[in-house]
């Protein structure tokens, strides 16, 4: 039901949120500051009108929980003004979602903002990252990183498959709510093509199997489009197959490489690689010293530096990869819990869908829910590396896709 309380500037605040989506093109600062303005001035808002019904839900109650705790472990670290730097307002992240949430409630333009956000973004980045494919640069001079590593505006960074893989299923969420004309229907799956075949030129291996887990899971578990999924796997598997067949700097890239990383042409196996292996072996003595409340957000840098921790050949980054042995290390079994929550609730909800519509041909979720769902499920699967978990970049990745969450739109 709509708010009767009213945001002033609506419209434009509905605007500047969907913003968000090119302005993490450009970097974490400016997402990070529209974020902290728009969450301050909505809370500002909310107290001056004694609006406090979107606070008042179990996820938003787990979330402050969730919040306090890290703010705790920050407290109780041995770096406190740096970790606290990161935890002390973490709880903006929540709060952005809530606007989210409000505006989709009272302004149904969000959805249009947002969905013509995001076409023209991934088509700036389609057009500039064939460029620099093929170029080797892209269209403002910035070179390949690396000879089979696409990059286009984030330069040396690398992640724009990340960027693409992760924010395609809220995508793909607004794109089955909106009101589409014919052409738009069947031009749709030519322009995921185009940007799965971009993911893959990313040369980023985890980004790669979030597109896999998200497109297959989506194309399993959505209704109608029958016709349309059909072609899109089809020409998904053809156009895949042939890059890996003759591209040989994708090859090597991901099939070549990973070999060498694990080690599957030696005695020993690794984890990922033996680099990872190490980070993993340092966050996990980390944790097993600081078991509850963990060595505090952000620390890990600093304590992976401590010869009783430190393990492998390359114990010492500014995280471990992996969002569950970062959580495990900085935040101990207490914010551990939130994680590993967060999962099973996910894996839940999407066999509980599956198996009804499967058994008793009847839907639990909708299109939009089932790509939410799933853009939650690859923020939190387990067996991959990943960027930081308190990084403000993979943040708003969490409060947008956290906001859009609802029972209808």
């Amino acid at each position: 039901m709509a708010s009767t309380v009213k945001l002033p500037f609506i419209n434009h605040i509905s605007f500047l949120c969907a913003l968000q989506i090119p302005l993490l093109v450009s970097g974490p600062f400016l997402p990070d500051l529209m974020l902290s303005i728009l969450s301050i001035f909505f809370l500002i808002f909310c107290i001056r009108n004694n609006y406090y019904d979107k606070f008042k839900n179990i996820y938003f109650i787990i979330f402050v929980t969730f919040c306090i705790i890290i703010i705790i472990s920050s407290l109780l670290s041995n770096y406190v003004y740096f970790s606290l730097k990161s935890s002390l307002f973490y709880i903006r992240i929540g709060i952005f979602a809530l606007l989210i949430s409000y505006l989709i409630d009272n302004n149904k333009k969000i959805l249009n903002y947002f969905y013509y956000s995001f076409i023209f973004t991934y088509a700036i980045l389609i057009c500039d990252g064939y460029y620099q494919y093929f170029q080797g640069e892209n269209i403002i001079g910035i070179e390949l990183y690396h000879k089979s590593r696409v990059s286009s505006f984030f330069g040396d960074e690398l992640i724009l498959g990340s960027f693409l893989s992760r924010t395609l299923p809220l995508f793909l969420a607004l794109f089955f709510i909106k009101e589409k004309k014919l052409i738009e229907i069947y031009f749709f799956p030519i322009f995921l093509i185009l940007i799965f075949i971009l993911i893959i030129f990313a040369g980023e291996r985890a980004s790669l199997l979030f597109l896999l887990l998200s497109f297959f899971l989506i194309l399993i578990l959505i209704s109608k489009y029958k016709k349309i999924r059909v072609f899109l796997f089809v020409l998904f598997v053809i156009s895949s197959s042939f890059i890996f067949i003759s591209n040989d700097k994708v090859y090597d890239r991901y099939i070549n490489s990973t070999i060498d990383s694990i080690g599957l042409n030696q005695k020993k196996i690794n984890l990922f690689s033996p680099e990872h292996e190490s980070l993993f072996l340092t966050a996990w003595n980390i944790f097993l010293d600081n078991p509850i409340l963990g060595s505090g957000p952000k620390t890990f840098r600093f304590e992976c530096q401590n010869s009783e921790y430190a393990k492998g050949i390359m114990p010492c980054q500014t995280h471990p990869h992996n969002f569950y042995l970062q959580v495990l290390a900085e935040t101990g079994i207490s914010g551990f819990l939130f994680l590993i929550g967060t999962f099973f609730f996910t894996i839940f909800s999407l066999i509980r869908h599956f198996c009804i519509k499967i058994f008793k041909n009847q839907v639990t979720l909708t299109n939009y829910q089932i790509c939410l769902f799933v853009g939650l499920f690859i923020t939190v699967w387990p067996i991959t590396t990943n960027g930081s978990f308190f990084t403000n970049y993979l943040m708003i990745m969490y409060s947008l896709q956290i906001g859009f969450f609802r029972n209808k739109v």
